[in-house]
């Protein structure tokens, strides 16, 4: 049954605490494949950039005409000529400049926001196996951290490379039409800018990708820390010290790493810069002597002069970008891993509406495994009828929530079949099979929203009086009815402005709301005070009518008045039948039986 071959095609990537799976090739390909959507887009953005790139070429040929010939001629009218184009074409060209940053924005913001939404999407069809392994600030620092790391190779990578690239090539083309030779001159030194490039691409990506995984190991503290759960903690047990040295030491390789990428960056910086103004040397050298010589004029030295830095500008522009873009890759992949993530749960290609459920549950040979060969259930075989209640109980660990929560597919099984009304769950749909599933579990979660959002996360169409007559339901209205403002009162980060039994009530009226065929309860009254767990239980008494119900049990008058009582021990199960049938047994429910309810025993 456990064939390591069957495992082997059936498993999908292990995913540890970065969320790792399946990474594609990042490449420049795929980075530039973001931009396919905004190909006219693009177009209109070369347009700009070919008519900002030709009237850039005219500056230099005016200041040619005034020196080579206005001013040694006395053309006056010549002279106001060209002095009134070296105002107009600066204007032209600003404008133009605005037009088109303003396009280079409106593409690179667009590509940024799908980006978003498409890691977003990705992340929302994972199973919860990813959840309970990821880290919630690793994956918050790769849908905001990382993707505003590589914002700006996003929103100028593609369209400053089309517009360096233009003025490259027209001021090449003008400048072997001035002078061939002082243009291969000029060309001379090129091979010099490209020589660095690989190895500070190649450091700076590791760099940048080292800097991002400790951001993440940062984010991932601070959630858990300033958590309410986790500040509570801290200062029950004193750790703040503690926490702060982590913090510190976090904080501190941040800044070492971000020191080393910057100073990586302004060596190639400067010997760029040097290179520069080493051809204009050369232009001048060369230039001078001709001019001596009687065989060149100033006026074309200082017109290569100044094209000179028409092409040695945008191409340290074309080689930086291209460094920024190798910079960016380590954070790309950390982007893409996350986006190339296939869900161990999605829907069946053939999958089917699951009808109208009238609750019948199978669980048929079911195994689970976390990792080959380490299996958390085995051969887990039990039914539900419609409207029964099956009680699971067990020792902790012994894969009971593991095990309820394959029946909404939150997991699905390694080996074996979930079934409802003889539909296999991984056969029909997602939404139609979790629309007639709600979970009640120990620790109900509320978002920091009123209690009137909270309760319509079940259903958003939900009219006020059903959320009334919900609440009335659950015992839970006279409580909300008294908060300063009712059902818009907020109710804090996590719920944690209520009480656990108000929080527990809540979400039994979010059930109630949802109005599900089966009903699976997950602890639902642990943790609790006696008051509250009356309060609670006889709530969840309503909500279990007419529903076929799942639940771990650790309430005595739960199991005693359950229709079936599954024991599970290490995964598998070991004993099942009625309460009286299972005492007579002296097995393991026996045990738990006199030790785990010997106080609820003693209070009867």
């Amino acid at each position: 049954m456990r064939n390591d071959a069957r495992w082997e095609s059936s498993r999908r990537e292990t995913l540890q605490s970065r969320g790792k799976a399946t990474l594609k090739d990042v490449s420049l390909r795929r980075i530039y494949g973001l931009f396919r959507g905004y190909r006219w887009q693009l177009g209109a953005i070369v347009g700009l950039a070919l008519l900002a790139a030709v009237m850039g070429l005219i500056p230099p040929l005016v200041m040619k005409e005034i020196i080579d010939k206005a001013i040694p001629q006395g053309d006056k009218v010549l002279l106001m000529q060209m002095i009134a184009l070296m105002v107009l074409l600066p204007l032209a060209s600003g404008l133009l400049g605005v037009w088109q940053n303003h396009e280079n924005t409106k593409v690179g913001q667009g590509v940024m926001r799908d980006l978003r939404r498409s890691l977003f999407r990705n992340l929302q069809r994972q199973s919860m196996r990813f959840f309970t392994d990821a880290k919630s600030g690793e994956i918050i620092q790769r849908l905001t951290g990382d993707v505003q790391a590589v914002q700006n190779v996003v929103t100028t990578v593609i369209v400053s490379a089309i517009t360096q690239a233009v003025i490259v090539l027209t001021t090449v083309i003008i400048i072997f039409a001035l002078d061939w030779r002082l243009a291969l001159l000029s060309t001379v030194i090129l091979p010099l800018f490209i020589l660095p490039v690989r190895k500070v691409a190649n450091i700076r990506k590791r760099l940048r990708g080292e800097t991002q995984r400790v951001r993440g190991d940062m984010s991932a503290q601070l959630g858990e820390i300033f958590g309410v759960s986790g500040a509570l903690l801290t200062r029950i047990f004193q750790q703040e010290r503690q926490q702060e040295k982590q913090f510190d030491e976090l904080n501190q390789k941040v800044m070492d790493l971000e020191l080393r990428l910057n100073l990586v960056g302004r060596w190639y910086g400067m010997v760029l810069g040097i290179l520069g103004p080493l051809g204009t040397a050369l232009i001048y050298m060369y230039g001078g002597w001709n001019v001596v010589q009687g065989t060149m004029t100033i006026g074309s030295i200082v017109a290569f002069a100044a094209y000179l830095g028409r092409l040695y500008g945008p191409i340290g522009t074309l080689l930086n970008l291209h460094v920024e873009v190798a910079t960016a890759l380590g954070v790309f992949q950390r982007i893409f891993e996350y986006e190339d993530m296939e869900a161990e749960v999605a829907d069946a290609p053939t999958a089917s509406e699951l009808p109208a459920a009238a609750g019948h549950i199978a669980f048929d040979r079911v195994s689970y495994a976390y990792q080959q060969g380490k299996y958390a259930l085995q051969d887990v075989s039990f039914t539900a009828l419609p409207g029964e209640v099956v009680a699971i109980v067990g020792p902790s660990g012994a894969g009971k929530s593991t095990l309820i929560g394959m029946l909404a597919r939150l997991y699905d099984p390694t080996e074996g079949t979930v079934a409802v009304d003889g539909c296999d769950v991984k056969e029909v749909t997602l939404s139609s099979l979790r629309s007639q599933v709600a979970f009640v579990t120990q620790e109900s979660f509320l978002f920091h929203a009123s209690v009137r959002e909270n309760l319509r996360f079940a259903r958003l169409d939900a009219t006020d009086e059903e959320l009334e007559a919900a609440c009335r339901q659950a015992y839970i209205h006279d409580t909300i009815a008294a908060m300063p403002y009712g059902y818009d009162t907020m109710v804090g980060e996590r719920g944690h402005r209520l009480s656990g039994g108000e929080r527990q009530r809540l979400a039994i009226a979010r059930a109630i709301l949802k109005n599900p065929r089966i009903l699976v309860l997950d602890e639902a009254t642990s943790h609790l005070d006696s008051e509250s767990e009356a309060f609670v239980q006889a709530a969840l008494d309503k909500l279990m009518l007419g529903r076929t119900t799942l639940v771990i049990a650790h309430r005595l008058s739960t199991i005693l008045s359950a229709d079936r009582i599954v024991v599970l021990e290490a995964g598998q199960v070991v004993e099942a039948g009625r309460h009286d049938e299972l005492l007579e047994r002296e097995g393991l429910y026996a045990r738990l039986y006199r030790t785990q309810f010997a106080k609820a025993l003693e209070a009867i």
